[in-house]
């Protein structure tokens, strides 16, 4: 489900849109983020925001730019990133010539944090918000499956991921992976076509 289209991309002829991806752990955030990636053409005037990372980048997970800390830090004060958070011992950066193809009237899209958010929306209010999560049983399902902490955890992720709330005005597009991943993945694509950001 997704919010009707309220509002135009500001400079809509010179800018493109910024599309800002957040969701739960366990809502399949990446998963539904590839998927849109291998559906669109390859001329698609889309640019998926490549993160920079204090970790080690897996063969089989998100390629991004891996760092260390203290490189992370000297990027960060000089500047290098337009958008930069820390979550789970981790610092993640979006650098600022990653939103270049916005100039040319590319859509950009960055898999951001819902941490973040309230910054991202102050620093770029045009952003469009994508709210990719599932039913409280679905991700406490894929969250035990992982194994990767305590019932307990999970339990409290699940309590985070059922009361974070949008703020208030703000553009935004829901999508439900409850299901088969495709059915979610064609939730965000048509929902992006329809704020026309594809």
């Amino acid at each position: 489900m997704s919010a009707a289209p309220s509002r135009a991309p500001m400079n809509a002829a010179a800018t493109g849109r910024l599309v800002y991806v957040v969701g739960p752990s366990g809502a399949g955030k990446d998963s539904v983020i590839d998927w849109l990636k291998q559906q669109l053409p390859q001329d698609a005037r889309v640019h998926f925001a490549r993160r920079t990372i204090t970790r080690p980048v897996q063969p089989q997970g998100e390629q991004h730019d891996s760092v260390d800390t203290a490189a992370f830090m000297r990027l960060r004060e000089a500047g290098a990133f337009a958008m930069h958070w820390e979550a789970n011992a981790l610092h993640y950066g979006i650098a600022r010539a990653e939103l270049a193809a916005r100039c040319d009237g590319r859509t950009v899209i960055v898999n951001g944090s819902r941490a973040y958010l309230p910054q991202a929306a102050r620093l770029f209010p045009e952003l469009v918000v994508a709210h990719i999560t599932a039913d409280a049983e679905t991700l406490r399902r894929r969250l035990l499956a992982r194994q990767r902490e305590t019932s307990q955890m999970v339990d409290a992720r699940v309590r985070r991921a059922l009361d974070f709330r949008l703020p208030p005005g703000m553009a935004a597009i829901e999508v439900r992976n409850d299901a088969a991943l495709a059915d979610a993945g064609a939730q965000l694509q048509q929902a992006l076509k329809a704020w026309q950001c594809l």
